[in-house]
């Protein structure tokens, strides 16, 4: 009798949860993106036989800017646990480009118009529910034994799909520079309209910043270019991976005592210099990671759970959640984390590859329908000179379809 009451309360259970019985902590499916996946891919750059390395925030060269590392190749050692094996989620490479005499690679077929865009609709209020933060990038729980922690299985992959003007963010599309040292507002007035640059990279803070002693920037310049008519890309380099490979910025690595909790306190002093300088909520900021040797299984596993933090705590407080890295190592690195099933990853990547034909498609390092739509950057050329207007300014270049600063 009893053994019929036990067998009949079973079934009674397994027909309330619809015959499947939720894991114990498992992390609830996010809700599905409001747009649907782009149906085509585009084609990858090819590098020309060695890896650029990432560029913002590297060596601090003698020029005044963040410049790259030179690595030729990523360090061997153990991959991330339930990684794919890279070949799976690549597609392949088409013959490299060259730059035109001037050194400014030509525009690509699948280069971006050059305009900020709000639509679809005009942006959220704080009340509207399309000001949550992005429902395809949950984020991480804070129990370490969570699905997805180091070490603990993750769930589904998420391809961090979806329009993120959906939930207030504002895409711009087409070219940007960035540049250590934020440039005069003289110099910016000159280069709007004679440059080709439509938004400029600015770094907001952070104590792996290159050039901590900004000489214009503040919310005085913030405005007086907005009101040119730039967009703004701020950057905050914080602590760096503790395997970073830029011997300048090993003296600000992250702790591996509690990363998560580093990257919650940094991600919201990122949103406290953002709101300083009157970039209001939905607002993109960007935390550059320096190129580090990501298939050291341990230096992976302390890496991806701070920047879980740092892009918790930057979502909390209403603003978009965005990563920067080299693309054969941060961005490979959150790559395998996502199809792993990790959660907590940032909305937006900006990848840097140089000496490749610019498209915010064709990073061979990223799954082509992962983090779409405008959800990617390419930095693809650095350490130039440029003139224009009779200004001259050391910057690298980038190909920009992703969500940018609000101005207040």
């Amino acid at each position: 009798m009893i053994r019929r009451a036990v067998l009949l309360s079973a079934a009674l259970a397994s027909m309330a949860t619809g015959g499947v019985m939720p894991a114990s902590g498992a992390e609830p499916t996010p809700p599905g993106p409001t747009t649907a996946h782009p149906s085509g891919s585009g084609q990858p750059g090819e590098p020309s036989g060695a890896s650029s390395g990432a560029s913002t925030g590297a060596t601090g060269a003698s020029s005044g800017k963040e410049t790259a590392p030179q690595q030729s190749t990523t360090p061997s050692g153990q991959a991330t646990p339930g990684a794919p094996d890279s070949s799976s989620s690549s597609t392949t490479p088409t013959p490299p480009t060259t730059p035109d005499s001037s050194g400014s690679p030509s525009t690509p077929p699948d280069a971006p118009s050059g305009t900020a865009s709000d639509a679809p609709g005009t942006p959220p209020s704080p009340s509207d529910p399309r000001a949550l933060p992005d429902p395809a990038a949950p984020d991480a729980p804070l129990d370490p034994r969570a699905p997805g922690a180091p070490g603990v299985p993750g769930g589904p992959p998420s391809l961090v799909t979806g329009d993120p003007r959906d939930f207030g963010a504002q895409i711009f599309r087409g070219n940007a520079f960035d540049t250590c040292q934020a440039p005069s507002v003289s110099t910016m007035r000159a280069w709007k309209g004679a440059s080709p640059f439509g938004a400029v990279g600015v770094y907001i803070g952070g104590r792996g910043r290159a050039c901590p002693k900004q000489k214009h920037l503040s919310p005085a310049w913030v405005a007086a270019v907005h009101k040119q008519g730039w967009k703004l890309l701020p950057v905050y380099v914080g602590s760096q991976s503790p395997c970073v490979i830029a011997k300048n910025k090993r003296k600000v690595r992250m702790s591996g005592k509690d990363p998560y909790g580093q990257g919650r306190r940094e991600g919201q002093d990122a949103v406290r210099q953002a709101r300083k300088l009157g970039m209001a909520q939905r607002s993109a900021v960007y935390l550059d990671m320096e190129a580090y040797r990501y298939k050291n299984r341990k230096c992976a596993d302390t890496t991806l759970r701070f920047v879980q933090g740092w892009n918790s705590a930057v979502r909390a407080q209403g603003y978009v959640a965005g990563f920067y890295s080299s693309a054969n190592s941060g961005i490979a690195h959150l790559e395998k984390a996502r199809a792993a099933g990790a959660r907590g990853l940032p909305t937006a990547v900006w990848f840097a590859r140089w000496r490749v034909r610019p498209s915010v498609n064709g990073e061979r390092s990223l799954n082509p329908k992962a983090w779409q739509p405008h959800r990617r950057i390419h930095q693809h050329t650095g350490n130039k000179k440029r003139t224009y207007g009779g200004r001259t300014v050391s910057v690298d270049h980038n190909l920009v379809d992703a969500p940018v600063a609000i101005i207040k």
